[in-house]
Order: structure tokens, then sequence, then C-alpha cells
């Protein structure tokens, strides 16, 4: 297999940033400035952008290092990471209870906890504990880290045998995806369920992101530029567009064909339905056709912002997790009104740029405090997941 891309691709910071922005403005319930998100006009959502593009940078950094040093130091590196990655989560796990307890007992409204998906924690804090510590208890809109953990732990193999034998790893992926469809397979929550982003699922878009990164870019890339292929991906978006508007205007679901929709839903996000992947590849297919890697504009003063967030995801992350359910609450307990929405939802946005702003300046001046390069295989944003 060729070997990765050297530089970094500005169009993976750019568009995770985007994808941080959506996630977190797609949390805020009955927000309506979350009707600029994608997840209105066609079948993905964000989260599959950030996935494949966690895949594709994981693979960037780990496989040069497994490239260099080796099966062991590789592992050992993505591993740390993933314990990283888990003492965020439980960091932020902590915080963001301690938020919405506060909340729902200083205002004595026990609907914050129902809604939050932190009932149980309140009434045995003791047995949920754990319960998150095993990654089996996630409030609502914690569900993202725990796949990312679950994904990273796996990764190691996967890079030895992606680095070997691209195909076989790429066809092992399908086949991991394919069983758990045909079988339901999935990882128990508490107290209840299964976890909302099925790992056994989602591997196949992070696994996809990482083949990518490893030179599979390099295989596809004049397949998916071919005017054929674009002309596909445009007729499938707009389709999928049409599909969407009919559940906003219900009437027009009698254009939808009875033997279509009935083979279409439910368009299941848990599993990572078949509709959902075709979206995700179709918009993938328009940014590589239209947004070269070289493009100026990507090195902006203007689309800078997002460049930064999607360098320090893993913060800006959790941050965009605290501030939603802050935007919610000022929503309940000040007022519901558009100027409301518009404001929180701003106002979230620019305090998750001025934290990826000021991270990034402390890593500049550590970096020359430092007097020399980051060395070799080390992630060039490295807080990024």
């Amino acid at each position: 297999m060729s070997p990765p891309p050297t530089e970094r691709d500005l169009r993976l910071d750019l568009f995770r940033g985007l994808a941080l922005w959506l996630i977190f403005l797609d949390h805020i319930p009955s927000n309506v400035v979350s009707w600029i998100t994608i997840r209105n006009y066609g079948f993905s959502d964000a989260t599959e952008i950030f996935v494949f593009i966690s895949g594709y940078t994981a693979a960037f950094v780990y496989g040069a290092t497994m490239r260099e040093r080796g099966f062991v130091v590789a592992s050992a590196r993505i591993l740390r990471r993933a314990w990283q990655v888990y003492v965020a989560h439980i960091f932020l796990f902590t915080i963001y209870m301690a938020e919405i307890a506060y909340v729902a007992a200083s205002f004595e409204n026990p609907l914050y906890a129902e809604e939050m998906g932190v009932f149980e924690f309140l009434r045995q804090p003791d047995v949920t504990l754990v319960q998150a510590l095993l990654l089996k208890f996630k409030p609502a809109n914690m569900d993202v880290l725990p796949l990312y953990i679950a994904l990273l732990a796996a990764f190691p193999p996967y890079v030895w045998l992606l680095l070997r034998s691209p195909t076989v790893a790429l066809f092992v992926t399908v086949a991991i995806y394919a069983v758990a469809w045909e079988f339901g397979v999935n990882l128990p929550a508490y107290p209840s369920g299964h976890w909302v982003f099925n790992p056994f699922a989602w591997q196949l878009l992070f696994a996809f992101g990482a083949w990518c990164a490893l030179g599979g870019m390099t295989r596809i890339g004049g397949f998916i530029r071919s005017p054929w292929v674009v002309g596909l991906a445009i007729v499938y978006l707009v389709l999928s567009f049409a599909i969407v508007l009919t559940w906003y205007v219900p009437p027009w679901t009698r254009w939808v064909p009875k033997a279509l929709a009935e083979w279409m839903y439910p368009i299941d996000k848990t599993n990572l339905d078949v509709l959902r992947l075709a979206h995700f590849f179709a918009l993938a297919v328009l940014t590589v056709r239209f947004v070269p890697a070289g493009w100026p504009v990507l090195r902006s003063r203007w689309l800078r912002p997002a460049v930064l967030c999607g360098q320090h995801s893993l913060e800006v992350f959790c941050m965009g997790v605290f501030l939603a359910f802050a935007a919610h609450f000022l929503m309940a307990e000040v007022s519901d009104g558009i100027a409301m929405q518009v404001f929180v939802s701003t106002v979230g946005v620019m305090l998750m740029i001025g934290a990826a702003a000021l991270m990034s300046w402390y890593k500049t001046i550590e970096g020359r405090q430092a007097g020399g390069r980051p060395r070799a295989g080390a992630d060039p944003a490295g807080s990024s997941p």
C-alpha cells in the first residue's frame, strides 16, 4: 500500500470543526438555528462526518508510528489515547451530572433530569456511577465519546492488517457491519437497552476513514472524481432531500411509493443504516470533487475558526455538550423565543471558537519554549481524536 500523505489535510480540520458546531446546535432542544444543520436536508448528520474524520486522522498519525516503530509502540500510543479520551469522558460526565443536578434541584424542576436521561443517576448514584465507568450508562448527548473509545481500543490490530493487506482489512470491517445488522449485535446499556451508537456498525465508517488515510484515497481518487459518480451523488442527495421534505410536510408523503417507504423506514441511526451511509458518501464525493486539498481558502481567516475547532476537537466537543445544556436551561427558564435561540447558539459557537483559539495559542508558545519541531509521528493537532 502506498504511504499516506505527509502533510495534514486542512479539509479534515475544517469539516470536523463544522461538524462540532452542527452537533452542538442539534443538541439544543427546539432550536430554530438547528435548521441549518445537515440532518434536516438528508439522511445523515454531523455524526457521520465526525466519525469518518476521526478514523482518518487516527490512521494518519498512528499508521505512521506503526510503520516506523512497530506494532507494540503504535498500539501503546493508541491505547494511551483511548485512555485520555476515557478520562475526558469521565471528567465531562462528572461536570455534566453536577450541572444537571444543581439546576434540577435549584429550580425544582425534575424534568431536566428526565429529559437529559440522568434520573437513574439521581435515584441510585452509587450503582449508576459504576455503570458510567463501564461506559454502559450515558446521559443524553454523551454517546459519541464512548463510541470513539471503543473504536480506538480495537484499532491496533486493524491498523496492522491495513498496512499489510488493505483489501482484506476493508472486507473484515464490512463483514463485521453485516453481522451486526443481520444478528442485531450491540453492546448493552444501563439501565436497559443498548448503545445509541452501535460500535459494531459504526466501526465501518471509522475503519473506512482509516483505509482512505493509508492509501485508499489514492486508489479510488480517480473513481470518485469521475463525472458519472459525481452525477450519481448529486441525484442521490436530491432524492434524499425530497424524501426528508415529506417528514415536515405530511401531505407530500403520498408521493412516496408505499413499497419504497416500507423498505426504507425506519432509517436506523443506531446501526448506521445503509441509506445514511450512502448519503454521507455522496456528500464526501462532492467534497473531494469541489474542495481540493490545496485550496487557498482553507488557510483564510474566514475559515480559521472552524479549522481551530477541528484541531482541538476533543476539548471543543466536551465544551459543546456542557454549553448545549446551559443553552437549554436558559431557553427553559428565561425565554424560548427565536431571539434567545439565536443568542445561545451564537454565543455557544463563539465560546467554542474562543476555547480552541486559546488552546492553539498555548500550544504555540509551548512549542516556541521547547525550541523545536514536533517529533516524527506526532499528531500535528495533538488534542484531536
